[in-house]
């Protein structure tokens, strides 16, 4: 029997601040569609967009994004986790810090290292900037953008060996994404994604492990991009010995908590050519589609949960969590 929750799921027209796919929300809304009255989904683009959504006061709101702007150019963030919960609307998910932090690759890195935990070496190298002007680093390294999620700017130029490769790389994420780059010291071993959950019943966090294996690219290596993410190229494997597996969950669950992440989400780690697991990047918001992305495929991999109830226990988590108006 439905209930009669009113539920919104959120995102945005605007690829620069949307984290769920039309695809992955749409899901979403079908999946709680199927036990809830009244479900809708709602684009917000300007922040007038989430004053209209907090007027209306949904039971809850199921985010797909972190942030909203009024324009293209404007830097002025309004977060809607901090807004929600000033309306004292339930959402799902984490605080705006750990959105911050989420979407910030470098930010969530120095937290990381900060709280004693292994990541790999890297420095920031901005629009205005050349790499000459850092130090430390040694080849080979990899570049990538230093936010947007899905494996964006990721290729098989990505991994570069020499300075001409280093600048071009740079200079191909400014011209292709206008973003500035994050370089850091490149992880030669296998990489895993950790999907993190609360389980209410036991006050905890359940990390479910998987190892993701892209198929090799030009230059032989298996780098999980943009276009093998969005082509579900990658192969997704359990996690079966206990001490590597021991090892992954441990620093996704230190790296969950150092980043002030709650309720949901999924920590992505690297290991070095000695198989020690580095922290290499978090998402907040991931993609939520059946048999798409890490987190829903680890999830099933490791609890053998459909849809649906995987859907139903993150509303029930943010649903638990009434918001008092400031």
């Amino acid at each position: 029997m439905k209930t009669s929750t009113y539920i919104e799921v959120v995102r945005s027209d605007r690829k620069e601040l949307s984290s769920l796919s039309i695809e992955s929300a749409m899901a979403i809304v079908k999946s709680l569609s199927r036990q809830h009255e009244n479900v809708s989904l709602t684009t917000i683009n300007t922040t007038n967009d989430l004053d209209a959504l907090i007027e209306r006061k949904p039971d809850l709101v199921f985010i797909g994004m972190a942030y909203v702007t009024d324009s293209v150019e404007s830097t002025q963030k309004v977060w809607l986790s901090e807004k929600l919960e000033r309306a004292g609307i339930p959402f799902t998910g984490s605080p705006r810090s750990a959105h911050e932090l989420g979407i910030n690759k470098d930010r969530a890195k120095q937290r990381v290292s900060d709280r004693g935990l292994a990541t790999a070496n890297f420095c920031v190298v901005n629009t205005d900037q050349s790499y000459s002007q850092h130090k430390g680093l040694e080849f080979p390294l990899f570049v990538k953008p230093i936010s947007g999620g899905g494996g964006q700017g990721v290729d098989e130029y990505s991994i570069v060996r020499t300075i001409k490769q280093l600048d071009d790389k740079i200079s191909s994420i400014r011209d292709k994404h206008n973003a500035d780059v994050i370089v850091e010291n490149y992880l030669e071993g296998r990489e895993f994604s950790v999907a993190i959950i609360k389980d209410r019943a036991f006050d905890t966090l359940i990390a479910m492990p998987l190892e993701l294996i892209a198929p090799k690219d030009i230059n032989g290596e298996r780098m999980l991009g943009h276009e093998i993410k969005s082509s579900n190229q990658e192969r997704a494997i359990g996690v079966n010995d206990p001490n590597e597996r021991n090892l992954i969950t441990k620093l996704a669950l230190d790296v969950f908590h150092a980043l002030g992440a709650r309720d949901y989400g999924r920590i992505d780690i690297r290991c070095d050519s000695k198989g020690i697991p580095h922290f290499l990047e978090a998402n907040l918001i991931p993609s939520l589609i059946e048999g798409y992305g890490s987190f829903p495929k680890a999830y099933k991999l490791n609890r053998d949960v459909g849809y649906d109830e995987m859907i139903k226990t993150i509303v029930s988590l943010g649903m638990s969590r009434v918001s008092v108006p400031a």
